[in-house]
């Protein structure tokens, strides 16, 4: 028996990465899996990577900073699939600049994405979730949103912040409704948002050693966190963080 089976889950930026990974692993453990992303051309391919298992997936266009596309992506989900159950808010952006050189204009396409996204996203979904008797919302934050860097990501950082404490509060105000809320923190996962560290040899062999646990983790590492925060297997858990980072922010 699968650990989602006969939920309908909608996941934000699922055409790569973490969130590709998540909604193969969703769709493998029982739910009808929504895709949303705005790479029109790779999320199709893995909706595809799905349905060629026998399993069940669509791909939606969506814009997580889009209200209307989160609009349309909900009502795709109810009406293929007769409810939904869990909203994945994964889509997000990584700006490498420090305080001083990120523009007004960039600091605003950050926030957007990573922190708007997010609410949009949920204040589309709570109206089917509370339909469907209840649900899942799990939040894609990360170790940047609980700790300060040295790297220069100050837009990322606060973005990733305010999504830790908008979980939280989607947590209290919708724990009567049925409705649970955590993030998840991913520290350094092997994806395309941290190319330049994988091929500069010096600073990966750096982050090996303030790594505990002497690796980068992987997409699937992160995805059964989320799969789990998802599940009725954590019905008692909500307004929580999942750290996801091989000890690195234990220190």
């Amino acid at each position: 028996m699968g650990r989602l089976d006969g939920k309908v889950a909608l996941i934000s930026g699922g055409a790569r990465g973490q969130g590709a990974a998540e909604a193969i692993l969703f769709a493998q453990e029982g739910a009808k899996v929504v895709i949303g992303d705005i790479l029109d051309e790779r999320g199709p391919r893995v909706a595809t990577q799905i349905t060629e298992l026998g399993l069940e997936a669509q791909y939606v266009h969506l814009d997580a900073t889009n209200a209307e596309d989160w609009d349309a992506a909900v009502k795709t989900a109810v009406d293929l699939y007769g409810a939904l159950n869990i909203l994945v808010n994964n889509a997000g952006i990584l700006l490498r600049k420090g305080i001083e050189d990120t523009s007004a204009d960039e600091w605003d396409s950050v926030l957007d994405v990573n922190a708007k996204g997010v609410f949009l996203g949920t204040k589309a979904a709570i109206p089917a979730l509370k339909a469907a008797g209840g649900g899942s919302i799990v939040n894609i934050s990360s170790i940047a949103g609980l700790v300060g860097s040295r790297n220069p990501t100050a837009a990322y950082q606060a973005s990733k912040g305010a999504v830790r404490l908008l979980t939280k509060s989607t947590a209290i105000q919708h724990a009567a409704d049925n409705i649970r809320c955590n993030s998840v923190h991913p520290g350094l996962i092997v994806t395309p948002m941290i190319d330049h560290i994988i091929r500069d040899k010096d600073t990966l062999n750096e982050y090996y050693e303030r790594i505990p646990m002497g690796r980068l983790g992987s997409e699937e590492d992160v995805a059964s966190g989320v799969l789990f925060l998802a599940s009725d297997e954590a019905s008692f858990i909500t307004g929580s963080e999942l750290v996801i980072d091989g000890g690195l922010v234990a220190q």
